[in-house]
């Protein structure tokens, strides 16, 4: 089996699988990075979060200019969505909810519903490659 110059798709896979291997490699070797950075920074956020706190200072600047603010972040979550969803609809305040669709629950409705097209929905479809593999082959 070859493409239309000639070449064996045969090279194009294995290429594809080698490019594929060095990127998972290359992003683990990012994760192990990142997570040593990550635990420095959160140690050097505890100092800082310690110092606001026993001085009674919401930040400070430092000799050479720098700034340092404590701040409060909020995160909401729920552990019932019924109850949740219900005060949305008896508040109408669908704005609560965040802006972005679930894909496979969108792709379920639609399939369901295929004469049911909210207004300004646009679906984006384009062919991919899925390559896996060889069972006998290692890594």
């Amino acid at each position: 089996m070859s493409d239309g110059d000639g070449a064996p798709i045969d090279k194009y896979v294995r290429v594809y699988i080698k490019i594929r291997d060095a990127k998972k490699e290359l992003a683990q070797q990012y994760r192990e990075e990142d997570e040593v950075l990550e635990e420095q920074l959160t140690k050097v956020k505890r100092v800082l979060l310690d110092y606001c706190k026993k001085s009674k200072q919401k930040g400070g600047t430092t000799d050479d200019g720098h700034t340092f603010t404590r701040q409060v972040k909020t995160r909401y979550v729920t552990q019932d969505w019924a109850a949740f969803n219900k005060v949305i609809l008896e508040h109408e305040v669908p704005e609560l909810y965040e802006k972005r669709i679930h894909q496979g629950n969108m792709k379920q409705f639609l399939t369901e519903n295929p004469d049911v097209l909210p207004a300004g929905m646009r679906a984006d479809s384009e062919y991919i490659i899925v390559v896996r593999r060889a069972k006998n082959e290692s890594k």
